[in-house]
């Protein structure tokens, strides 16, 4: 059945605009309707309608130790000690576990206005690598929380061969991840398979860990799998990852990715923390994405991201939440100016033709769509109805009109100005809270009881 929102004021890819009628069919923005009073008494009227970005990088399963990682652990903490207990965390994870942390993330993802998301998903295995009957078993369990939720699904299955740049053999929690190609080509059929039963919108694409855990072979074996879909990859994330492969590949790691394969609009460079401006100018023209998880950096203490030089390079970024440390789609953008504006000592650094707020929320809104491949950021027919609305009456928003909404909903709001979100036409969000959040909090709530008290 088709469904018809009516919003007082609404973000068009023209610009801002006033009572707006959009018809949804089929999950699709079948027609917007400028200035049309008409409207039948079933439409749903909402105060500021916006495309509802992606989020284009998560790791689903590391929001149960979300908090668990915040103690001085030796010396120097770092990205590195974080990833010892991560690997800790993993000995206790089962199948159904993965499925109830992912559902409830899922579910904070869009009471945040994220309408999809980008799972890279790389526990594959049982504990000590231990094949599971279905080669595909845990990437079931993803699919069965997009299920659950209604979220849009891009499902990333990625391939982990080594355990550094020397070819060290995997170890310890490593060993959930790790496939050689055949055993990561059965893993990605079947991927494909159960995603394929989630939606119309859902999708798969392929991603390689890093170049720590790929080969050059292999990488490029991967990159050649599955043109037409997205392919992503964590790169230069961490400043001992870049000496490493320095070290071993006579280059640093975006300066070799550039000059090695063939990067173009189809790839996702996640984090791209450590760049040279070569490497900045290198990485805009070539039509990638730079995906930027900013509370994860900031929680990993990785380090600032050249934002302001990759934009003014033409560069196309968008954002996720990573480790799932904290659910917030205005934080990630936040989170991203805030950064920039401590490293430079200037404010309003990323701004465009005025307005902070809308530059950051446009780059969202394109960088996700393409990243995931997935036809929306923009309210316009055709696309997937992604969509956010927000309250008007929260005392952050009162009395303000266009790009000054997204400036005080990011700088100055939080999540609780969202009243609604739809993906793909499912109108899943509702008066702020998800449709379905006690029960899928409550499995939540089981799981986290279980691997806290281990």
């Amino acid at each position: 059945m088709d469904q018809v929102l009516r919003a007082k004021m609404a973000l068009l890819p023209s610009g801002w605009a006033n009572d707006v009628a959009v018809r949804i069919a089929d999950g699709r923005i079948a027609d917007v309707i400028m200035r049309n009073r008409d409207m039948p008494r079933s439409a749903t009227t909402v105060d500021v309608l916006l495309s509802a970005p992606a989020n284009l990088h998560s790791h689903a399963f590391q929001r149960a130790m979300a908090g668990l990682t915040e103690t001085r652990t030796g010396e120097q903490d770092s990205f590195w000690t974080w990833r010892t207990l991560m690997y800790r965390f993993l000995e206790a994870l089962r199948p159904d576990d993965v499925q109830a942390i992912a559902a409830h993330v899922y579910v904070e993802m869009l009471e945040a206005g994220y309408a999809a998301v980008g799972e890279f998903h790389y526990l594959h295995h049982g504990l000590g690598g231990a094949s599971y009957d279905d080669p595909a078993e845990m990437s079931s369990q993803i699919a069965a929380a997009a299920v659950q939720t209604g979220i849009g699904l891009t499902h990333l299955p990625v391939l982990y061969m080594r355990g550094g740049t020397d070819d060290r053999p995997l170890e310890g929690g490593q060993l959930r991840f790790g496939c050689e190609m055949d055993r990561f080509l059965r893993l990605l059929e079947g991927a494909e398979t159960v995603v394929a039963q989630v939606s119309t919108d859902a999708t798969t694409g392929v991603a390689a860990h890093s170049l720590r855990a790929v080969g050059v072979e292999a990488l490029t074996d991967a990159a050649q799998l599955r043109t037409d879909k997205p392919f992503h990859i964590h790169i230069a994330e961490q400043s001992a990852e870049v000496v490493d492969v320095l070290a071993s590949h006579g280059a640093t790691p975006i300066e070799w990715l550039l000059e090695n394969m063939n990067v173009g609009p189809r790839w996702s460079l996640i984090h791209a923390t450590h760049m040279s401006p070569a490497e900045v100018k290198g990485l805009a023209t070539s039509g990638a994405v730079a995906g930027l998880c900013p509370i994860t950096e900031a929680n990993l203490g990785d380090g600032t991201f050249e934002a302001g030089s990759f934009m003014q390079e033409g560069g196309t970024l968008g954002v996720g939440s990573d480790s799932n440390i904290r659910i917030s789609l205005s934080g990630e953008l936040r989170t991203l100016e805030y950064g920039q504006r401590l490293r430079d000592r200037a404010r309003a650094v990323l701004s465009r033709d005025g307005s902070t707020g809308r530059t950051l929320f446009d780059a969202a809104c394109r960088g996700g769509a393409q990243a995931l491949g997935r036809r929306s950021g923009a309210i316009e027919a055709g696309s997937w109805a992604d969509l956010v609305a927000l309250d008007s009456n929260a005392l952050a928003l009162e009395g303000l009109q266009g790009d000054t909404v997204l400036d005080s909903w990011i700088f100055a709001g939080d999540d609780r100005v969202i009243s609604d979100v739809w993906s793909a036409g499912r109108h899943v969000v509702q008066d702020g809270r998800h449709i379905r959040r006690e029960a899928i909090e409550s499995q939540f709530r089981e799981v986290l009881s279980r691997l806290r008290a281990i």
